[in-house]
């Protein structure tokens, strides 16, 4: 019915929609330990050497579903039992070297980390390498060449090493948490926590009390997702599970956009917080461009301010494509307005562990944003409706000059110019996910078609300002 990209999404959903299962029926600490044996009930191993590996690797699957180690502040953790099946990589001389000569990449090596064989072959001893890539560089066959395992490929800020296990393990004062590394790691050894348990307890919370309102805040980026079913149909299976209200995060797009655009204004030089991988980048590698963070909140903590103000005791739940939401949730000044956070792969587990079948749901309206709100999900989109409410405030004089930052390395190279001061733009929008939000770790599908879909769905309320879309706060009727 519904499709994963890869069968390690598939995987990690199975897990996720058990542990749900149980945790609706008030049963799933006496009952953990047999989810692995739910997903993988015979003797045969369908993944790895042993069924018995299987299920110890799934074991700690179910942990992380849980909410994974809580000494660990990051929502990013490793499977350690999970990775041993990627070789170690760094430089490796293939078999197109010739034995030659010259052995330039003898001379290159300070090390000493190149010697020959019998056959007059390269061969380079791992523990003095210092994978410099000098004599990779110089071999005129280009027989030296650098393997790299999938997760320290995908981690474009090396934030991934290897640990004396030979297995993967990520520098906590590097890693900004955007989760390349979970969509990418091939044998899922790397996970994001869930708290999908404290969701669950919330709505349960929230039943049969009137005072107690549960909002879910969902990102725009959901028009690319649950592409088998109608945007519609999903809003109304979010109510069925026990939210109160559904509200798109595109309306606190609309309110930071709006402030945002005065703010730059006023100050000459913004980079942009709707991100917080991007955030987190900006403050671990350029401190001295912390200054320049725009001061408004992400949508999503605007608009779950916006909702704690206005309705007291009320609960607030993003549901996003970003990994690195549930690292924002953790800071200080967001705590206090967003309850939790979970992903696409986790909101369509909770769907199946009530047995809700979105498809077969009536349609509910989901119209609080503008054009302008909603296209955030995608590069260039913020940059866009920057420039669109500068218009709408009459500031004709103001020169927007943006540089819209497509994935991290992006964003380090306009981070670095902006510092020399070689790059002249005064707004740049830094998005951590090639692509943007529809590129985040926690979408059920990934790709071109995503953006498509983003661009259609925000046509749909092409008639509304941003301001339009903003003026209905003040009276509150979203509540």
């Amino acid at each position: 019915m519904y499709k994963f990209d890869t069968k390690v999404q598939h995987l990690k959903y199975k897990v996720l929609r058990e542990v749900a299962r149980l945790a609706w029926n008030d049963n799933l600490l006496e009952n953990m330990m047999d989810i692995p044996k739910m997903i993988v009930p015979g003797k045969t191993p369908t993944m790895r050497c042993c069924v018995y590996k299987e299920r110890a690797i799934l074991a700690d699957r179910v942990k992380l579903a849980m909410g994974g180690n809580k000494e660990n502040k990051n929502i990013i953790e490793v499977i350690e039992t999970a990775c041993d099946e990627c070789p170690m990589g760094g430089y490796e001389v293939t078999n197109a070297c010739r034995g030659c000569l010259a052995h330039r990449c003898y001379d290159a090596c300070k090390f000493g980390a190149i010697s020959f064989n019998k056959d007059h072959e390269a061969v380079i001893d791992k523990s003095k390498c210092k994978e410099c890539g000098s004599c990779a560089k110089v071999c005129p066959y280009t027989a030296i060449i650098s393997r790299k395992r999938p997760c320290e490929n995908a981690c474009k800020i090396k934030a991934i090493h290897m640990n004396e296990d030979k297995a993967a393990a990520i520098d906590e004062d590097k890693c900004i948490g955007c989760g390349a590394c979970v969509y990418q790691c091939p044998f899922g050894a790397i996970m994001d926590k869930s708290f999908m348990l404290d969701v669950i307890d919330i709505i349960k919370r929230s039943a049969g009390n009137s005072k107690y309102k549960v909002y879910a805040i969902v990102a725009p980026s959901i028009s690319s997702q649950f592409r088998y079913a109608k945007l519609g149909q999903v809003v109304t299976g979010l109510k069925k599970l026990g939210f109160h209200t559904v509200i798109e995060a595109a309306l606190g797009a609309d309110m930071v956009a709006d402030a945002e655009s005065r703010e730059l204004v006023e100050k000459g030089f913004l980079t942009s917080s709707c991100c917080p991988a991007f955030v987190s980048f900006v403050e671990k590698n350029f401190p001295d461009m912390v200054q320049h963070i725009s001061h408004n909140m992400s949508p999503m903590a605007t608009l779950g301010k916006y909702l704690k103000e206005n309705d007291k005791g009320c609960k607030v739940v993003f549901i996003g494509p970003c990994t690195a939401k549930k690292a924002e949730v953790q800071r200080e000044n967001v705590k206090t307005y967003v309850d939790v956070v979970m992903t696409f792969e986790e909101l369509q587990a909770m769907f199946d562990s009530k047995d809700i079948d979105i498809t077969m749901l009536e349609e509910n309206v989901l119209d609080n944003a503008s054009y302008f709100g909603r296209i955030f999900a995608r590069s260039g989109g913020l940059s866009d409706a920057v420039k669109e409410a500068i218009k709408e405030h009459g500031d004709t004089e103001f020169d927007l000059k943006p540089c819209s930052c497509d994935g991290i390395e992006e964003c380090k190279i306009a981070l670095l110019k902006k510092s020399k001061g070689m790059l002249d733009a005064n707004f740049i929008e830094g998005m951590a996910c090639i692509g943007g939000c529809i590129g985040g770790a926690g979408c059920l599908t990934h790709g071109e078609k995503n953006k498509a879909e983003v661009d259609k769905y925000g046509r749909e309320a092409l008639e509304k300002t941003i301001k339009d879309a903003i003026a209905v706060l003040y009276p509150y009727n979203i509540i």
